[in-house]
């Protein structure tokens, strides 16, 4: 039962990001700046947690901070017609600057962790963000599939034309899922960080933004697919640290590897095929 547990933990900030990522992807809209949102979440998690000692007000910081870069890539992508991968990259090159260079001025030494109050579990290791992040991706099926504003959503990524035809502002409703992804990129990355390892370290997500980007592929945009789908990259992750620790004489390069390698084969094996909502990463500007 406890290695079950630690699997959801390790599998926890990768599933939160990509059922965020599944919203808003089925809207139309492509977030490449997961990992910078996750970043965030995890340096104002620990920031707030630190100096309030509540980790639940370190929390809903995380959650904070990965909806002020949504907004603010929001506003170029949707407002402004930007290119949404090149935005995207921008929002992770600005976060991963601007929470080492924060890092660094408040505490002084790269590379240095600073520990802070964690989130409190319940017997057997599970906690609330858990539990709720499971019935998070089960909602999430729910309005994709019986809500209006689920087949107005879909529409929006599928057919936006349409959608504004039928009465709907697809920039409202890109903008509702986009803000929702990047609110559950800062949700995995506090999680991240007052979760699981209890700190904070310079570029401590390590490509976990990108993997939750396979995994919408690999889950074939349905949130429960998707949730399932990072079970297995959060068995690798565990894998990396549990099977080193009984043979620390094999390389633990390798086994930091694991997800990575795994994610990256998923995605080729699981991609094929596979087709994208229509009008993923496509601009669309409403017509007056």
């Amino acid at each position: 039962m406890t290695e079950v547990v630690d699997i959801l933990r390790f599998a926890a900030p990768i599933g939160l990001a990509a059922t965020g990522e599944t919203i808003g992807q089925k809207a139309g809209v492509l977030n490449v700046g997961l990992e910078g949102m996750m970043l965030a979440g995890s340096y104002a998690a620990v920031i707030a947690s630190g100096a309030s000692g509540n980790p639940w007000l370190g929390f809903g910081a995380g959650m904070v901070a990965g909806a002020a870069l949504g907004l603010v890539q929001a506003l170029f992508t949707l407002k402004l017609a930007a290119d949404q991968v090149v935005a995207g990259t921008a929002v992770n090159l600005l976060a991963m600057g601007l929470t080492s260079a924060l890092f660094r001025l408040q505490f002084g030494t790269s590379g240095k962790l600073l520990s802070v109050p964690t989130l409190p579990k319940f017997a057997g290791g599970l906690d609330l963000v858990l539990i709720g992040g499971l019935l998070a991706a089960a909602a999430g099926a729910w309005v994709l599939a019986k809500t209006k504003f689920g087949l107005a959503l879909r529409a929006c990524g599928e057919y936006p034309s349409a959608a504004q035809a039928a009465g709907f502002s697809v920039t409202k409703i890109r903008l509702i899922a986009a803000l929702a992804g990047a609110i559950a990129a800062g949700a995995a990355g506090a999680y991240l960080s007052l979760g699981i390892s209890g700190s904070f370290a310079e570029n401590m997500t390590a490509g976990r933004g990108f993997i939750a980007l396979a995994m919408v592929t690999f889950g074939r945009w349905r949130p429960v697919w998707v949730a399932v789908a990072t079970l297995f990259v959060g068995a690798a992750d565990w894998a990396q640290f549990s099977v080193w620790a009984q043979n620390p004489a094999l390389p633990p390069q390798a086994w930091r590897a694991l997800p990575y390698v795994l994610a990256l084969v998923v995605l080729v094996c699981a991609g094929r095929g596979v087709a994208a909502p229509a009008a993923l990463a496509a601009p669309f500007q409403e017509e007056a």
